[in-house]
């Protein structure tokens, strides 16, 4: 893979059909597939580590990526609208206009980091499907 920049989505599908995410550092998942073979991955957004066995199918998105392949797969905490519904993540392209602005404005934390970009971003990509000006960037 290289050094593509900032991953934002550390994912491979198994010969089965598998799919293994890693969320967060050290976040090692694996899977026993149905050719024998173990397959696994670690590391989150912070780095990739995997198994090697060659027939693996490496999903992993960068920031540097298309944004419309990184809002099919980069996904957001909520508990809903009041804050006390149970936790559930949801992917960028799902999240209401009126929730994005909601983030932007009150997590202060995003401002200058890769997630606050992919939010504004999710809002240019929004406006340019109103306007008719979407392309695949």
């Amino acid at each position: 893979m290289g050094n593509r920049g900032r991953i934002v989505y550390n994912a491979l599908r198994t010969p089965d059909g598998t799919l293994l995410v890693s969320s967060s550092r050290h976040d090692y998942v694996n899977h026993n597939d149905a050719n024998g073979n173990l397959y696994m991955l670690d590391g989150g957004n912070d780095y990739v580590r995997s198994s090697a066995n060659g027939d693996e199918e490496y999903l992993t998105v960068f920031a540097n990526d298309p944004h419309c392949q990184i809002r099919q797969v980069v996904t957001w905490g909520t508990r809903g609208k009041d804050g006390k519904g149970p936790y559930k993540q949801k992917l960028i392209r799902e999240l209401s206009n009126n929730h994005i602005e909601a983030i932007l404005e009150t997590q202060h934390r995003l401002k200058g980091t890769w997630m606050g970009k992919i939010m504004v971003d999710e809002q240019v990509y929004r406006d340019r499907l109103v306007t008719g000006r979407v392309d695949d960037d």
